[in-house]
């Protein structure tokens, strides 16, 4: 039997040496290589969705190159699965470089920066066909002194990699590993569901996150540490604004959810859905509108409680779709 996933965890690993060099005059051709031409590539609130190859690179990084010309890749994370029939690479980690020119109308630092993401690829054959790349951009923003929006109130910090420094998965996966980090996953997120029966305590956090638990969220939400830390900084102020939120881990509606050895990944765009209420959240205004949410994740296990927690939410987009446009803000608060 053919073991594809290992074949596309190899043809993911050409584009992350592509964009480790990132070099403008082999990018084109390169892309070109690796993408299929009609290749479904969706990318953040406000670049938006582009075809193949040649869409990733005009819409994407040529403008992200000609702000950071020394555009660097960082993978920190990369495994791989079939999901319902289909091969999924996952990657995290963040982009850097000097920040010398205008990208997205936020103003350059002159300073080297980081930007996290987390990308999913959906592999056929030869060539990626389908892309979701999920950047953060508001981290951008921050780092340049321009986030017009509430602050925080989790950490903002140059999110690490795993602590385990394992997180690039090569090669086969282990069957019964990813099997046992699947189930600790999804009875995590079982728990979960359970706050509207009983309140925080019927979640049981205890029984699947370990007492040292990171939990990384993206600009605007913040990082925290130990379930203390993330129910105070996140998790109640999230549950009483949206109680009525649903995840699609738990309806079996979304891009794909698999796990290769100790790491599970969850690739949603959206991946919740939710309703405004309570005090509202982040700063928006609780007047009963409803969300969408592109939620991706990455979950570390180790000795059966998940350790640490990557997640990625396309932040602008949460704010558009109250009728914010946070760059506009920006543009207001910078003068441009």
């Amino acid at each position: 039997m053919t073991d594809t996933v290992s074949a596309s965890k190899q043809l993911v690993g050409r584009l992350r040496a592509a964009l480790y060099d990132c070099d403008p005059e082999q990018l084109a051709s390169q892309l070109s290589a690796l993408l299929s031409d009609d290749c479904a590539v969706r990318l953040p609130y406000p670049i938006g969705d582009v075809s193949g190859g040649k869409g990733l690179l005009q819409s994407g990084f040529e403008p992200l190159l000609a702000a950071i010309p020394d555009l660097e890749r960082r993978d920190y994370i990369m495994a791989g699965a079939c999901d319902r029939g289909e091969d999924w690479v996952a990657c995290g980690g963040y982009y850097t470089g000097v920040f010398e020119q205008p990208w997205l109308d936020i103003p350059p630092t002159g300073h080297v920066v980081t930007m996290r993401y987390i990308e999913f690829y959906r592999v056929a054959g030869d060539r990626i066909v389908e892309a979701k790349l999920l950047w953060d951009i508001p981290a951008l923003m921050m780092q340049a002194d321009a986030w017009p929006m509430a602050p925080s109130l989790g950490v903002e910090f140059n999110v690490p990699g795993p602590a385990t420094q394992d997180g690039i998965i090569e090669g086969t996966s282990d069957a019964d590993t990813s099997a046992a980090s699947m189930e600790l996953v999804n009875a995590m997120v079982e728990g979960l569901g359970r706050y509207a029966q009983g309140g925080s305590e019927a979640m049981q956090l205890e029984k699947y996150w370990h007492p040292k638990m990171n939990w990384y969220g993206p600009a605007g939400i913040g990082s925290n540490r130990r379930i203390e830390g993330f129910r105070k900084w996140h998790q109640i102020p999230f549950l009483n604004a949206m109680p009525d939120r649903s995840s699609d881990t738990q309806n079996g509606v979304y891009d794909c959810y698999f796990a290769d050895r100790d790491y599970v990944f969850f690739c949603g765009w959206p991946g919740m859905k939710a309703t405004v209420t309570g005090d509202g959240w982040m700063g928006i205004s609780p007047a009963g509108q409803s969300l969408q949410m592109t939620s991706l994740d990455i979950w570390r296990c180790e000795n059966g409680l998940i350790r640490e927690n990557w997640v990625m939410i396309d932040i602008l987009d949460i704010w558009k779709q109250v009728g914010v446009d946070v760059l506009q803000r920006m543009q207001q608060r910078t003068m441009q």
